[in-house]
């Protein structure tokens, strides 16, 4: 063999990356494959919220699971930038975490009392403590009283456990860490077969050959087919977000929404919108006008400025939209549309699921609730 590790995490993605860091954070031995440059790769072009209102309609575990996973990100995002900067001389990175609560804004009455009836049925749904609360118009100039709102904006829902952190920065980080905890991180090593050998595993991959005893797949839209090689059945799909970026302002959005942010360096992201399109990765100019409309709703703020950035990526989306996962004695595989919220989920409870601990709380996410054989 080329390489050998007691774990080899497949994907080299935010979810293939957490999973890595915190089975190396437990003194696990671990490879992770990164694989080609062409690849669909959700985590170069994702919003980065750290998001827990309105998410799991229909399934109250989610909705708990992102509660949990919001509530470990400010331990998670402190121990990341300590590690991935432990290095004498060297800065940990600045990830631009913040968790001030966020917001989903409202159009008109109506708007209003719907949003205000969703997260009703929602916090009927999970149990538990209430984590949201509506504001109205003059509530969010108080918030942010040098942000401009549009004429039709009535309120918005306000959650204190929602955040925003800089998604490639993150990415970064890990992959940082990962090598400064005795992990190895192998780029450009899509994996091209997987076959099982006396004591695990052996991986055919673009760089080489690796063996290991346990073989952990977070490949995104990739998961499906790699999964099955390890007789585990995780379906997925590609979904289109379409996002817009604006040039450097002077920041006066200082609490992320569900489709507006401006971020630390003063840009504003717009987005996103959702399609099925198969794998295509391009951009159109109906999307550009629709994130561009659906903005200037919010803020006429944003009516003259330049856009510096048009970018499509592709969510990788269960059929419910929680995400799933699936574990095998010598096997396991995650899947979700929410890679950077559940970060640290897949660092503390997956790794700790593999390397023989119960995680419980990832039981529900087992494919079986889709009625198929698993």
């Amino acid at each position: 063999m080329d390489e050998t590790a007691d774990f080899a995490v497949i994907g080299g993605g935010v979810v293939g990356a957490s999973i890595a860091y915190g089975l190396a954070l437990s003194g696990c031995s671990v490879v992770l494959l990164d694989g080609s440059a062409s690849d669909p790769r959700a985590s170069a072009a994702n919003f980065g919220l750290v998001w827990v209102q309105g998410k799991g309609p229909g399934s109250p575990d989610y909705q708990r699971l992102t509660r949990v996973s919001s509530d470990l990100w400010p331990a998670f995002a402190e121990e990341l930038t300590e590690i991935a900067g432990a290095e004498e001389g060297v800065p940990g990175p600045v990830l631009s975490y913040e968790r001030n609560g966020g917001l989903t804004f409202t159009f008109g009455e109506d708007g209003y009392s719907e949003r205000e009836s969703q997260l009703h049925r929602l916090h009927n749904e999970r149990g538990g403590e209430n984590d949201h609360e509506m504001i109205d118009r003059a509530a969010i100039q108080r918030l942010m009283p040098e942000f401009e709102l549009g004429p039709e904006v009535t309120g918005a829902s306000f959650c204190w456990r929602d955040g925003c952190v800089n998604p490639l920065k993150l990415h970064s980080a890990l992959l940082r860490a990962i090598p400064r905890l005795g992990g190895r991180v192998l780029f450009g090593s899509k994996v091209d077969t997987i076959r099982p050998v006396s004591l695990g595993w052996e991986l055919t991959t673009a760089t080489g050959r690796i063996g290991a005893g346990h073989v952990a797949v977070a490949a995104g839209l990739a998961t499906k087919e790699l999964a099955e090689s390890v007789g585990l059945d995780i379906p997925v799909r590609p979904q289109r977000g379409q996002v817009i970026v604006s040039q450097r302002l002077p920041r006066v959005m200082t609490l992320p929404a569900s489709t507006l942010r401006q971020t630390a360096d003063g840009t504003f992201l717009v987005g996103a919108t959702k399609e099925d399109v198969g794998l295509d990765r391009s951009t159109t100019l109906d999307a550009a006008g629709q994130l561009a409309r659906n903005a200037l709703r919010i803020t006429p703020a944003l009516r003259d400025i330049n856009v510096v950035r048009h970018w499509a990526g592709l969510r990788v989306m269960t059929p419910d939209g929680a995400p799933i996962y699936q574990f095998s004695d010598r096997a396991s595989a995650a899947a979700c549309h929410s890679g950077i919220t559940l970060a640290p989920v897949h660092a503390r409870l997956f790794s700790e699921r593999i390397t023989g601990g119960d995680a419980d709380a990832l039981m529900a996410f087992h494919p079986a609730r889709f009625g198929q054989t698993a």
